[in-house]
């Protein structure tokens, strides 16, 4: 346990704090020290790219995807599936605990961590894409960090292992049955405290229904097809209502967020760190980018251009932090701040729903958390397929036996309170983060490089486009 605190304070922790004036401080993790400069420097390096390719961000998710293998995927499909793993607990519990500790200053700098990460999520998938091979298992694609970390480092050689990629694949399998854990845990306090539903038939009924999906082959991505794009839907809607109902209350809720990230009285009365390190933090937990575990979707893609899946990427980042994320701050920040005097966690969220819709407020929290946490689930063990493919090759009884795995820890999840493998999967995503972005950073040439190509293709057709239109209107 010691062991696991002292790594767990290493990469979560602050390394060093920088001191501000009124007594403030704002505390510098590895993970922060890591992501914030690397999603700065490709930021500048793509020129902007979630401002300069939002466009097509929009123009290639509504473009028809062409799959020459049946087992392939879409482009659009792997951002369904990363947005599942995002549009999570991040979205819900993240925001809350931002809120409840940072104020609403921190979902102004949630944004800005959305803004620079978007970046960092386009070079990782565009490599992935790059690096992907064929997989005899489950058909199409597969792929990921452990793939082109064993590229970069065995530099061509043939090589069964390299060292990071496997460390890599370890971590992401550490992360994801810890989550897993959590995920049931959440999902049974919500059902407890909305129904009064005892854990253990809550979390039997979600672990059954989680096998039925995840023990079959490909039954995953169908589910996700459907579930991810009707929840994320349905909540964007509700927040519509919340927002209409409320409408002359924006001006004052925008106000408050943005005069709390830089006002006075937070750098006053010592709380500025706060407000900015918790924007940042949660903002990083929820999109994940950096971390490695979208690119492992990514690179099952079936695409016209490796940059797309890219983009895609980056959109769902962007989705993730700017849309959903402030969804939830929206239904809490247009409550009366009194209403929610002394609240924290899930209780102050399922109180912002109450006071908007009464208890069927409470009730759709409960189910919403339910929906988010499946699909995190069902998302995170596709994200497993191919480090297990990478650490024990093309066996079906691997592969088997980590879902059973992550299941049991589902289970174990919802009757207890705290185990220590929650510690462990915070452990594992970090560690992930860190093998991750010490390859990107010197791999990133490569996806710069498509990038690039794909903009000369893209200005090539626009101009071919145009030459076509002049012909047309002389004749």
């Amino acid at each position: 346990m010691k062991a696991i605190s002292f790594v767990y304070n290493l990469l979560w922790g602050d390394l060093f704090s920088i001191p501000l004036p009124g007594g403030s401080s704002i505390g510098i993790s590895l993970l922060v020290l890591l992501l914030i400069p690397t999603g700065v420097y490709f930021t500048i390096r793509t020129k902007f790219l979630p401002i300069r390719f939002f466009p097509d961000m929009l123009r290639i998710t509504m473009e028809k995807g062409k799959q020459q293998h049946k087992d392939s995927l879409t482009g659009v499909q792997t951002l369904v599936v990363s947005t599942a793993t995002r549009v999570g607990m991040g979205n819900m519990v993240g925001v809350v605990a931002a809120i409840s500790v940072g104020g609403a200053g921190a979902v102004f700098w949630m944004w800005v961590t959305a803004l620079i990460g978007a970046s960092t999520a386009f070079v990782e998938a565009t490599l992935a894409q790059l690096h992907k091979e064929k997989d005899p298992l489950y058909g199409g694609f597969r792929g990921g960090p452990a793939y082109y970390i064993h590229n970069f480092f065995t530099k061509g050689k043939k090589a069964r292992y390299s060292t990071l990629a496997v460390l890599f694949a370890l971590s992401g399998l550490l992360c994801w049955c810890g989550i897993s854990q959590v995920i049931s845990n959440s999902v049974s306090s919500a059902f407890y405290n909305a129904f009064h539903i005892p854990p253990i038939v809550s979390t039997t009924i979600l672990v059954i229904l989680a096998a039925v999906v995840v023990l079959r082959k490909n039954a995953t991505i169908k589910v996700l097809d459907i579930i991810v794009p009707f929840m994320a839907a349905f909540y964007f809607l509700i927040t519509l209502f919340v927002i209409g109902k409320n409408i002359a209350l924006l001006p004052s809720m925008f106000h408050r967020i943005v005069s709390e990230a830089f006002g006075l009285r937070q750098v006053v009365a010592g709380g500025f760190g706060a407000v900015l390190m918790n924007g940042v933090k949660r903002g990083l937990f929820s999109n994940e980018a950096g971390s490695g575990s979208a690119p492992c979707a990514a690179a099952a893609a079936q695409v016209s251009h490796p940059a797309k899946c890219g983009i895609f990427q980056a959109f769902g980042v962007l989705i993730d932090t700017i849309v959903i994320c402030t969804c939830t701050a929206m239904i809490m920040l247009l409550v009366p701040e009194d209403v929610l005097q002394g609240l924290s966690g899930m209780e102050l969220l399922q109180t912002a729903m109450g006071y908007h819709f009464g208890y069927i407020g409470v009730v759709f929290t409960a189910v919403a958390l339910w929906l988010f946490s499946f699909s995190t689930f069902v998302g995170i063990l596709y994200y497993a397929r191919p480090n297990i493919a990478y650490l024990f090759g093309d066996s079906w009884k691997a592969q088997t036996a980590y879902k059973i795995i992550a299941l049991i820890m589902l289970f174990i999840g919802g009757m207890a309170t705290y185990t220590f493998v929650w510690d462990l999967g915070d452990i594992g995503v970090g560690l992930m983060t860190v093998f991750n972005i010490i390859t990107i950073v010197p791999m990133s040439k490569q996806a710069l490089k498509c990038l690039d190509e794909y903009s000369a293709m893209k200005k090539q057709e626009s101009e071919s486009g145009k030459l076509v239109a002049e012909r047309v209107e002389a004749n």
